[in-house]
């Protein structure tokens, strides 16, 4: 194999690896497991690969993405949805794990993401206790929802003992989000500083901590088009289509909806400017979505600026 300019395309599955390397030879398969990652880990730093590509799997994709970061392995995680429409435009529309990896090394070659930044332990720490909190919040939705349909009242009784059950789960994982915020001090300064502007409450504050590692080092277009707020143009011809958000991080995206949404009644400024957008005429959606945006923009400043909502000074338009 070749040293330089050489691609890696890996596709995961509970129980095994697939990797290939872009333009040579065949895909060949590991064990995902201790002994797997390791292998894979020293045949790679043999190979010296430029870039390693591998899908966003819920989170399946963890224990290897932060093996090879810490092996000093440029590996980047893409959206799954880019890498399918990147393989029908190629004409590959069958699917198996050996020719999704071929897929995978092929899109690095041709697209080349850039690697994400590894996370320390304390960050990954911190993304781990956002994910359970977000499920434990699911869980309490679907329970209540199932609490209103039960008629049967020993079900209802059980339903009732594991809504206080995920009450107390849920007042757990915040005490423990909190904690770990106040014992970073480079967090807790940034947390205070993010959590200055109204309508960025703990949850929104501590997901950008914990995911937007960028925060504070990009521009504001870049930022909006790696949180995927940026308005993405459909045109064709003369037909000028409707413009739509797009890919980015969806849990940090769904969790500034709701920051933007509570804004527009609280925060004067995200408040301002989604009345002036829904008098221009657009849409409730729309006019949202540029709050989002907006609000992100500023919040990227303030962490560049090191300053709080009401000292920051910043053309967002």
């Amino acid at each position: 194999m070749a040293t330089t300019d050489t691609y890696v395309g890996i596709d995961l599955s509970k129980t095994h690896l697939d990797l290939a390397v872009h333009a040579m030879g065949e895909p060949w398969r590991v064990p995902y497991e201790t002994a797997g990652i390791k292998q894979v880990i020293t045949q790679l730093l043999a190979v010296a690969p430029t870039l390693i590509v591998l899908e966003a799997t819920g989170g399946l994709e963890a224990r290897l993405v932060s093996a090879l970061a810490a092996a000093q392995l440029p590996v980047a995680v893409v959206n799954p949805r880019q890498v399918r429409a990147f393989a029908h435009a190629a004409g590959i529309l069958a699917k198996t794990d050996r020719l999704d990896a071929q897929v995978l090394a092929h899109f690095a070659a041709a697209m080349q993401p850039t690697p994400r930044p590894r996370p320390d332990a304390a960050t990954q720490q911190l993304s781990a206790i956002l994910t359970r909190r977000q499920q434990v919040v699911d869980m309490l939705t679907a329970e209540t929802n199932r609490l209103h349909q039960q008629t049967h009242p020993a079900l209802r009784k059980r339903v009732r003992t594991h809504i206080t059950w995920l009450t107390q789960e849920l007042k757990r994982t915040e005490k423990e989000l909190a904690q770990l915020i106040q014992q970073n001090p480079a967090w807790r300064v940034q947390d205070d500083l993010l959590q200055s502007a109204k309508g960025v409450g703990p949850v929104l504050s501590h997901t950008m901590l914990a995911e937007v590692p960028e925060l504070g080092r990009l521009n504001r277009k870049q930022m909006a088009a790696l949180i995927g707020v940026a308005p993405l143009n459909h045109d064709s011809g003369k037909h000028r289509g409707r413009r739509r958000i797009w890919g980015g991080r969806a849990r940090v995206r769904a969790v500034l909806y709701m920051g933007a949404l509570s804004a527009t009644k609280w925060n004067p400024v995200i408040k301002a400017f989604y009345e002036r957008l829904l008098k221009a005429g657009k849409e409730k959606k729309v006019a949202l979505t540029a709050c989002m945006r907006k609000l992100l923009t500023i919040l990227n400043a303030m962490i560049q600026q090191q300053t709080k909502w009401q000292d920051i000074s910043i053309n967002t338009h």
